[in-house]
């Protein structure tokens, strides 16, 4: 089955258009933040269980791909609030990464590695 290529920032303008904005601008970002976290954390919710043992990960594809894609909006929508295109901000992580890799600090935490 053929599945359509959507860019980066044609997913971005089509996120807006069911985004609801209410409040404040800080008001706005601390709810989309929110919503990262609230939709990784159905995520981890997953994995948590796969843990302990009740499924294997692999048989909650769709659902987790489901979940991801609601990361993806948030994220989305919040970078069109910083009015920085998506593919922006995949540019710029793929760069921090790959001058990471450069240095062999691809690994380890902090963000001034």
């Amino acid at each position: 089955m053929d599945r359509p290529i959507i860019l980066l920032n044609d997913y971005q303008h089509e996120a807006m258009k069911t985004f609801i904005a209410t409040g404040d601008s800080d008001h706005t970002l601390a709810r989309l933040a929110l919503g990262i976290a609230g939709e990784a954390g159905e995520i981890a919710e997953i994995v948590k269980k796969s843990m302990r043992g009740d499924y294997k990960l692999l048989h909650k594809g769709p659902e987790l791909a489901k979940e991801l894609g609601d990361v993806l909006w948030y994220v989305a929508v919040y970078a069109a609030e910083l009015e920085t295109p998506l593919s922006e901000i995949a540019t710029l992580n793929r760069n921090k990464l790959a001058w990471r890799k450069e240095r062999g600090v691809i690994q380890g935490s902090g963000s001034d590695r």
